[in-house]
């Protein structure tokens, strides 16, 4: 008997926990994502991972980078799939010039947040995001931390 893969909850896809603790996030913007069919059979059994994902402009388009989509076992018998290609992403004109401009500062960067269903459509959260210091890092640490904490102290003294 064959495992059952894990769905995520809601309309949610995949996130990228690791894009808060390694950047300053200021705007976030949704657009649109070029998928091949098998990709979003793919995405709807849950096989996607948004890790170390960014955002390049190349010839007036955004392009995903690193996004990774495993294939399903029945589709890679018939397509040569590439997990990690390049997919581009769908943004107004005027979106993709703000983006464009703000990447050209010293330090910023964009990166994609979320994935999620909107309707039948494949929706991407990107962010544009200044990175962080290590010391920065160390006081998202501790803060989460101190939070961790605070409710357990909460959830023992309701008891």
């Amino acid at each position: 008997m064959a495992k059952k893969q894990k769905k995520p909850a809601g309309n949610t896809i995949a996130l990228n926990k690791k894009a808060k603790f390694d950047y300053l996030l200021q705007d976030k913007l949704e657009a649109g994502i070029v998928l091949l069919g098998w990709e979003v059979k793919s995405l709807r059994a849950g096989k996607m991972q948004l890790t170390d994902t960014y955002v390049i402009f190349q010839n007036g388009e955004a392009w995903l980078v690193g996004a990774q989509i495993s294939p399903l076992a029945t589709v890679s018998t018939h397509y040569v799939v590439e997990p990690n290609r390049s997919r581009k992403l769908l943004m107004h004109e005027k979106e993709l010039a703000k983006l464009r401009q703000a990447t050209e500062q010293k330090g910023y960067t964009v990166v994609a947040t979320a994935m999620y269903w909107k309707q039948h459509l494949v929706k991407v959260e990107v962010a544009l995001g200044k990175g962080k210091q290590l010391h920065d890092k160390r006081e998202t640490e501790k803060e989460r931390d101190w939070n961790r904490q605070k409710q357990r102290l909460f959830q023992t003294d309701t008891r």
